[in-house]
Parts: C-alpha cells; structure tokens; sequence
C-alpha cells in the first residue's frame, strides 16, 4: 500500500494540508509532531521539518525509518533564480542539488557529497508527472520542470544569485530540498521536491518574501492535494 511522506518547512503549509485530512492522529518524533491520517483518499505522514538540510534530513528519515512511507514529497517556498519565473509560479524538481557543500580541495567535483555517485539527487519520473499535473491545475500555465539548489542560506543578493546558478544551473533556491533528496535517494524511496516562488533571490528578497510567503505555501498545499489524489489512483 502507498503511503506518501509530506515535508513542509512552514507552519501554514502543514496546518492547510490538516485541515484537509480525514482520521488524524499524531506522535512526536525528535521534536517534531507527525500527523497521519488520509488526504484525498491516500494515506499520508504530514510534518514540519523546520529550515535547513539538517532538520529537513532528520524527518525525512524518521519518515522512511519509523513509518515506512513508499513516497516522499517535500513542499515550501523558494527563490527564482530564473528570469521567466515570477513570484507565484511553481517549480517541480527533476532534481536537487547542494550549493554549499565542497570537498574540491580532496578531490571531488564542486557540491558532490563524497560516497554518492551522483552530484544532483534525481526526482521520481512518475511523481514529476504527478507533481506537474496537479501545478497545472492550480497554476496553468505557470509551472517549470529543472533542478532544485539547498543551502543553509537565506539569499537575498544579487552575487550570491549569480554565483549558485552559475554552479548549479538551477531553477530556484532554497533550504532544505536536497537533503530531503539526498535522505530519500538513500533508502531508494521516489520523491519530489515542489516549489512556489516567493521571491526572485536577490537585493528584493527581504522585502518580497514576508509579502508571497503566505500565498505561495498556500499555493504549494492546493498542489500536494491534488497530487495526493492522483498518487491515490495510481497503481503502486
């Protein structure tokens, strides 16, 4: 039986996905409070992981470890670092990758994790159809497929922009992304990492993202719903 794993770094993402959820109940984990329940028919784990890679990896694990999910999706805002995304649009990951993590002086290529043999974490193909199709439906129009950068950094200038896309060549940025990847690709559990931009990452980010926060996680909860749905109808 599927069982997906819902990951929201905000407060309000997981509060909206609660109140669309049937049979509730919770435990506490780390520090953390996992809700389960059904949402559009399909078994889910809901938590709030909190910012950065570390609290994001810690309850990605203890989703895999401790409830078993057979899928994980992780939802939150981000910063466009591309010119045809605007505040409100939605990216779904093809994959994810860090953009602060570095062992060249060992060896390795930039942002690789030593051990992987991947540099960027790859998405699950069919959760990607799912995630694009449920963004389309919310946002026609407004949806973009590409690569996802993490770091432990809130990025509001211009330099730092340029420097992660020109490392990267991704989408957007945010916090806590990859290590969800990174987390799921070790257990070999499929994933998605869905997006709304909140901000354009650069000199404005400090005055824009207090503004979309809101509309934007709502935006990301309306998706994981109907994604939901759609996993639900699926054949494992």
């Amino acid at each position: 039986m599927k069982k997906l794993g819902i990951i929201g770094a905000m407060r309000i993402e997981v509060e909206t996905l609660l109140g669309q959820m049937e049979k509730v109940s919770s435990a506490c984990h780390a520090g953390s409070d996992y809700y389960e329940g059904l949402l559009e028919g399909l078994p889910v784990v809901v938590v709030q992981c909190g910012v950065g890679k570390v609290n994001a990896a810690l309850c990605a694990q203890i989703l895999c470890s401790c409830y078993g999910v057979t899928h994980l999706v992780n939802t939150g805002i981000a910063g466009s670092l591309c010119k045809e995304l605007d505040i409100g649009d939605l990216v779904i990951s093809q994959d994810a990758m860090y953009h602060d993590f570095d062992c060249g002086p060992f060896g390795y290529p930039a942002e690789m994790v030593p051990g992987m043999d991947v540099t960027a974490f790859p998405a699950d193909p069919d959760m990607i159809r799912c995630a694009f199709a449920a963004g389309e439906t919310v946002n026609p129009g407004h949806v973009k497929l590409g690569r996802v950068a993490s770091g432990d950094q809130f990025v509001a200038s211009k330099d730092k922009k340029e420097a992660i896309i020109s490392l990267t060549q991704a989408l957007c940025t945010e916090m806590e992304g990859a290590a969800i990847a990174q987390t799921a690709y070790r257990n070999g559990v499929p994933f998605v990492i869905l997006r709304a931009i909140s901000d354009k990452a650069d000199d404005s980010a400090e005055m824009d993202y207090p503004t979309f926060e809101t509309i934007a996680a709502h935006r990301c909860a309306q998706v994981t719903r109907i994604m939901a749905g759609k996993l639900a109808d699926r054949p494992l």
